[in-house]
């Protein structure tokens, strides 16, 4: 409202003054009221008074018990100037939009009532404002008493309103806490998980390797021959674990890339390399998610059309990226041979997503049956932040490397 203070006090001003004038204009056509020719004499002193209204409508938060003073007065004016001639119950009609303009909140109705009391008194006959007072006074005081309350109410109700809003944006903000603790504690557990694999599977075949080696260099003809054949097969499994452990990192296409251009770029490598048509899509407006956020969902596409690569034998097959206020999801789906997502398997691939996902606080879901196809949907928080990328063709040979992992 503060935007209209200016304005509003001109307003209720320049009305005040019109309706005086229309007022003083009615009654000196139409002459005096039982011979009193008093009227102009308190006109003038309303018109003085009126005056200080543009100064104190912007200070009616501050000084309260000054504008309300001023404005009894001015109903009493009002009042006086009626009693005088009939004429001026046009200009006392300026206590109504007054008391919605100047008095507090729990002082409206009151005012209203004052100024309702002060006009219908002031046109009643000398003999009988007694009993039309003491009648208006059986409702007019119900009335404020009622309006008080009310008003009351109301500011209880604002200022619980105003403890609500607040208390849900620390709860938002708690929330968004809790949800960033749950997926640094799932960056750690993947780091410990990490480390144990390295140290479980690459350490013991370098130090096996090492010894394979050293074997081979002090024998000779096919004993050592064997020796280096069994020394090349641990340097080929280590290098598929130091493969796999650092596929478990940051995407490399989501260094140069947004997670949209990343999962496009993906999809059309995967599609070449796998003959399969894929429709990728991306709904909402897309934000710049954290960058654990945004490899756990590149790496979900990954494995999950890798998935199909190898075992759905599909015509055909879908993805799609959709952003909305608290959540972002991801869709993939094609029409192949389909699975039990109940059934217990060997491979590491389901449950890593399912992993990665709740890590990073999100759900992820699998419909499928044998023969109609699968669908996985995962879905994590819109966590996003201000993030600058540094320009650069994607790597489409990283991009597509989940499928030949």
């Amino acid at each position: 409202m503060s935007r209209l203070d200016g304005r509003e006090r001109w307003v209720f001003l320049g009305l005040a003054y019109a309706l005086l004038a229309t007022s003083a204009t009615a009654a000196a056509l139409t002459g005096t009221n039982g011979g009193d020719a008093g009227w102009p004499v308190l006109a003038v002193a309303a018109a003085v008074w009126v005056a200080p209204l543009a100064w104190l409508h912007p200070r009616r938060d501050r000084r309260r018990v000054l504008v309300v003073g001023h404005y009894l007065v001015l109903v009493a004016l009002a009042g006086a100037l009626t009693a005088a001639h009939a004429a001026f119950a046009v200009f006392a009609a300026i206590g109504y939009p007054l008391a919605l303009a100047l008095l507090p909140s729990r002082l409206v109705m009151a005012g209203v009532t004052v100024t309702a009391v002060v006009v219908v008194a002031a046109q009643a006959a000398p003999g009988d404002r007694a009993a039309l007072l003491t009648v208006i006074a059986g409702v007019a005081l119900p009335l404020a008493v009622a309006g008080w309350y009310v008003a009351a109410e109301h500011d209880q109700r604002r200022r619980l309103v105003v403890r609500l809003r607040a208390a849900m944006d620390e709860n938002a903000s708690l929330h968004a806490r809790l949800l960033d603790q749950a997926r640094h504690a799932g960056v750690r557990d993947e780091r410990h998980r990490v480390a144990g694999e390295l140290h479980d599977t690459l350490t013991q075949d370098l130090v096996a390797l090492i010894r394979q080696l050293d074997a081979a260099a002090g024998a000779t003809g096919e004993e050592a021959g064997r020796h280096l054949g069994q020394a090349a097969t641990l340097a080929r499994r280590g290098l598929a674990e130091a493969r796999r452990s650092v596929n478990a990192l940051r995407p490399g296409p989501l260094e140069r890339s947004s997670l949209p251009e990343a999962l496009e770029r993906m999809a059309a490598s995967w599609s070449r390399m796998s003959g399969v048509p894929l429709a990728c899509e991306v709904t909402g407006w897309p934000v710049a998610l954290s960058a654990d956020l945004e490899a756990t969902l590149f790496r979900v596409a990954q494995e999950a059309l890798a998935n199909v690569a190898k075992h759905a034998e599909a015509t055909r097959a879908a993805l799609t990226l959709s952003y909305t206020d608290d959540l972002v999801l991801l869709d993939i789906r094609d029409d192949g041979a389909g699975f039990d997502p109940q059934a217990a398997t060997d491979g590491f691939g389901l449950d890593g997503m399912r992993q990665r996902v709740r890590a990073a606080g999100g759900t992820l879901e699998i419909e499928s049956r044998p023969g109609a196809g699968t669908a996985i949907a995962a879905a994590v928080p819109a966590l996003s932040v201000a993030r600058h990328r540094s320009p650069g063709p994607a790597d489409e040979t990283m991009a597509g490397g989940g499928e030949d992992s």
